[in-house]
């Protein structure tokens, strides 16, 4: 069942958690400065998951 596995991937790892959540929303407050206002919601998904990352490897 390659179809269902690859749902399942998509669907099973929702945090269970609103603490991951909070940590990500207080992080990306030191990323959304006055001086980065401009920044567009890709541009800024994109540093959250470049800091996530980098802090994680």
């Amino acid at each position: 069942f390659p179809l269902l596995y690859r749902i399942a991937l998509d669907v099973l790892p929702v945090q269970a958690s609103a603490v991951p959540c909070e940590r990500v929303f207080s992080s990306s407050a030191e990323t959304d400065t006055c001086r980065r206002s401009n920044l567009s919601p890709k541009r800024m998904e994109m540093l959250q998951i470049l800091k996530y990352a980098y802090r994680h490897d």
